[in-house]
């Protein structure tokens, strides 16, 4: 019966291991700690926010902010909006990425290199930001919901990923295979690429969904109805030009609660900000390294 043998570690090797848990403990203090702080404040009495009593550890627990949050129109239509503009930004984009990128991977296919040339020419050069301005206005998608999808609905970057994944991932013997057994181009790749494809296809709805969720300069630009505002640039008047959301307040004392209540905000929206980005990944973390390498590995 042959024994498990274990090769012990010399006293270097040790050292060494120690260090490398010290440095990755470190990095996770250093991550975690913000993480900590922004959700303890979010719960913690106004008072001690401003005093800077807060740590990581909430100082006299209070839900006054998230209760205001999720009673106030105005939040709860940007967090409405930021959900839409995320699903169907998404759907719109990564059905765009796989469509253009896939049969830019297929061999076959007659001026590939051409568009991929013009594809890549736009990541250096492009009109700029009036005339993309003009664009949008000259189709009429100022102030309406289409202008946070339609004029990003392609990320030249994440076509490269997708088409690289395609051309190292899914051989040219499954083609022919596919072929010859009498499937249409439309068969292969409803009934062979997209089943394969769920890493790949993992990686662009994750960064599409993170794209979309923190865009809010699109909406700046765009948009000027307060009911079509994302939660972004809900929060980012609320973070930056310090507007509480509201009535508008006369009364000094109210209005010096209402402050109160918007520093705690401040905190309380980063958390609720930040959960659909944090509740999506681990779904689909599995899928995420494998999709990224193959993508950065060749081009």
């Amino acid at each position: 019966m042959v024994k498990n043998t274990r090769i012990r570690d010399s006293t270097s090797d040790k050292i060494f291991l120690v260090f490398i848990y010290f440095v990755l403990i470190l990095f996770l203090f250093i991550i975690l700690y913000p993480l900590l702080h922004i959700v303890s404040a979010s719960i913690s009495d106004s008072d001690a926010v401003t005093a800077g009593r807060v740590s990581i550890f909430p100082v006299e627990p209070t839900l006054i902010a998230y209760k205001t949050i999720f009673q106030s129109p105005d939040l709860i239509m940007g967090y409405a909006n930021s959900i839409f503009y995320t699903v169907v930004g998404t759907i719109v984009q990564v059905s765009m990425t796989v469509l253009i990128a896939y049969p830019l991977s297929r061999k076959g296919i007659y001026g590939r290199g051409l568009i991929m040339g013009i594809l890549v020419f736009t990541m250096f050069f492009n009109g700029g930001l009036i005339p993309t301005y003009l664009v949008v206005k000259e189709l009429g998608l100022l102030d309406t919901r289409w202008a946070m999808i339609i004029p990003q609905a392609l990320v030249v970057f994440q076509v490269i990923i997708a088409r690289t994944f395609f051309q190292s991932t899914l051989p040219d013997e499954l083609y022919e295979a596919a072929q010859l057994d009498g499937c249409n181009e439309f068969k292969i790749f409803l009934n062979i690429v997209l089943p394969l494809s769920k890493p790949i296809i993992a990686v662009l709805v994750l960064m599409y969904t993170v794209m979309n969720w923190n865009a809010y300069f699109e909406a700046l630009i765009y948009l000027s109805s307060d009911k079509l505002f994302p939660l972004q640039l809900v929060l980012r008047n609320i973070l930056i030009m310090n507007n509480p959301p509201g009535q508008i307040i006369t009364d000094p004392v109210k209005l010096a609660a209402m402050k109160e209540v918007a520093e705690l905000m401040k905190y309380a929206l980063i958390v609720v900000a930040s959960i659909p980005v944090l509740v999506l990944y681990p779904f689909i973390q599995k899928h995420l390294i494998k999709g990224v390498m193959i993508g950065s590995i060749k081009s």
